[in-house]
């Protein structure tokens, strides 16, 4: 039986644009106007209502935001006013906490990654994942029905009847469980994909990619299987996956030890090490902390479809997918924190992961870093630069870059790294159209304009 939830309280929410602004070549500047959700930036907000994950439609007109708690929102674009803006459409529940009795499992509601499905038809749809299940939501619109003519002020007249009337109200956003793709993983899932056939998609974990028909949720073949006969012998696991923009027999994905592979699924229906193209990058020098630094948090195809980008801890490197032995661009973002890698390893700071993200034209690429600071690169050039956001950005106010230096910050656009805050982490940035560059910090979403 389909279950359907619907939109209760109305919006509240809305998320502002600046407008766009011209700034130097040499250094692309973000523009931004911010305006956050409810819960503030600080350490006073709830653990459930941390932003875990988000996605843009494929339009860039909807967004899909998800928090530990199993909760998604949806906010969509409004073209009524005359500055592009963002208000709530919809919240519901996605996931909630389970509990696997046979491993004696406890099952957080964590949405893990949010992944829009192609629109083919009026309604949409998207996919959102934790730690065990998928699950497909449709997301479309429902109309009210009220009853009139309930009361009959002629009650006592038997020659007078009047039949109650059902009419029509406004419609009403709403999202409708569809299927839910599960008992595949033994695992924790990190990663969802839809390919560009429409048809299929992936899912995986830290041992296994699993491809899925959207149709068929009793079912699903193992297309990458990493887990040895022995698990002493356990040297990798996979950390990210994703398909080709436009190649549907073409599916990459990252690993711990700092590989990223291409499969090919023409060429074999099992994509182990012989038939898949490795991409490597040896690090000159080896130290203590090389094994963790070198894993990679998160990989994503450019829009043209030529090159894919991987995030580790210290480096942004962008590789042809022509030229598996050197990356073709290496992008630094954390080489102020290579001093304090014996403290970022005791506090476990070393193991977090960050997103990055292609521009629309692949002209820009952007990631995260601490202390709400965004790295932000052009493709063709070796120079990127960090911009810090926060609450305290002013109305159209246009962001320097900042320089992260090692002793105490005297300059205005400087920060010490003495002074970064580790819990004001941006761990997720998504590209929008026209130059917009969504990105969390907490239970905060910011949307920065560059141009």
């Amino acid at each position: 039986m389909m279950d359907t939830i619907q939109q209760q309280d109305p919006p509240r929410h809305e998320y502002l644009f600046a407008q766009l602004m011209e700034p130097p070549r040499s250094h692309p500047q973000l523009d931004a106007k911010v305006v956050c959700t409810d819960v503030h930036d600080s350490g006073e907000c709830l653990d459930s209502s941390m932003i875990s994950t988000f996605e843009l439609s494929g339009a860039g007109d909807f967004l899909a935001v998800g928090d530990r708690g199993g909760k998604i929102t949806i906010y969509k674009e409004d073209n009524l006013t005359k500055r592009t803006k963002f208000t709530e459409h919809l919240v519901f529940q996605s996931h909630d906490p389970e509990f696997d009795y046979l491993k004696s499992l406890e099952i957080e509601e964590k949405i893990n990654q949010i992944k829009w499905v192609p629109r083919s038809y009026q309604d949409r749809f998207l996919l959102s994942a934790n730690d065990k299940t998928v699950k497909l939501w449709k997301v479309g619109e429902m109309m009210t029905r009220s009853v009139e003519n309930l009361k009959d002020i002629n009650a006592n007249n038997p020659n007078h009847l009047v039949l109650p009337r059902v009419t029509r109200g406004k419609s009403q956003p709403v999202a409708s469980f569809r299927r839910a793709y599960s008992n595949a993983h033994a695992y924790h899932i990190n990663s969802i994909s839809v390919n560009t056939d429409q048809e299929t998609f992936l899912s995986s974990d830290d041992l296994r990619i699993n491809m899925w028909n959207l149709e068929v949720n009793k079912e699903s073949f193992v297309a990458v299987d990493m887990k040895p006969e022995n698990m002493e012998d356990l040297t990798e696991v996979i950390t990210s996956a994703s398909f080709h923009p436009t190649q549907c027999n073409v599916f990459g994905y990252s690993s711990s030890k700092g590989l990223t592979r291409m499969c090919d699924m023409r060429v074999a229906v099992v994509c182990d090490n012989k038939n898949s193209k490795v991409f490597q990058d040896v690090p000159d020098n080896r130290g203590y902390f090389s094994e963790v630094i070198t894993s990679i948090g998160s990989l994503q195809f450019s829009n043209s479809g030529r090159y894919v980008a991987t995030r580790d801890f210290m480096n942004v490197k962008i590789w042809d997918l022509t030229m598996e032995r050197t990356p073709v661009q290496v992008i630094p973002v954390h080489e102020h924190l290579s001093s304090k890698l014996g403290e970022l390893y005791e506090n476990d700071s070393i193991f977090d992961k960050f997103g990055l993200s292609w521009s629309k034209h692949d002209e820009y690429i952007s990631t995260g870093s601490y202390d709400g600071l965004v790295c932000l690169a052009q493709r063709n050039s070796n120079r990127s630069s960090l911009f810090a956001i926060s609450r305290d950005v002013s109305k159209n106010q246009v962001l320097k870059p900042k320089t992260v230096v090692s002793g105490p910050a005297e300059k205005r656009h400087t920060v010490s790294v003495e002074a970064l805050d580790l819990d004001r982490k941006v761990g997720l940035v998504t590209w929008g159209n026209d130059n917009l560059l969504f990105a969390a910090v907490n239970s905060s979403m910011y949307v920065l304009n560059v141009k």
